[in-house]
């Protein structure tokens, strides 16, 4: 796949490249590599915590994790608790997959 990807650049040294590798015919005869896009979705991602406007914590979860579900996860964080000092927070705003506010 790198030779072919290859191929435009620097045609010569890909060519001489896939002669020594063993390819039949030219490297600029063969197919562009198919993008597989399972392969760049994120199974872990990093959620800001903010109280009050501020960032206070970032935290990693899994990319499939609910709304309810970042919420509790980063009113659990020790770096939260302490500026919530035990009160629960008055508004909660969630931007998916990016930040999570907690306003007292």
């Amino acid at each position: 796949m790198l030779i072919r990807l290859l191929a435009p650049l620097a045609p010569h040294i890909a060519e001489e490249l896939w002669a020594r590798k063993g390819g039949e015919f030219s490297v600029h005869q063969e197919s562009w590599p198919v993008h597989d896009p399972t392969l760049t979705v994120d199974e872990v991602i990093t959620l800001v915590v903010q109280v009050n406007g501020k960032v206070r914590d970032r935290i990693v979860v899994p990319s499939d994790i609910t709304e309810k579900g970042a919420v509790a996860r980063a009113t659990e964080s020790e770096r939260v608790q302490r500026y919530l000092n035990g009160k629960p927070p008055k508004k909660v705003i969630v931007v998916p997959g990016r930040l999570v506010n907690l306003v007292l």
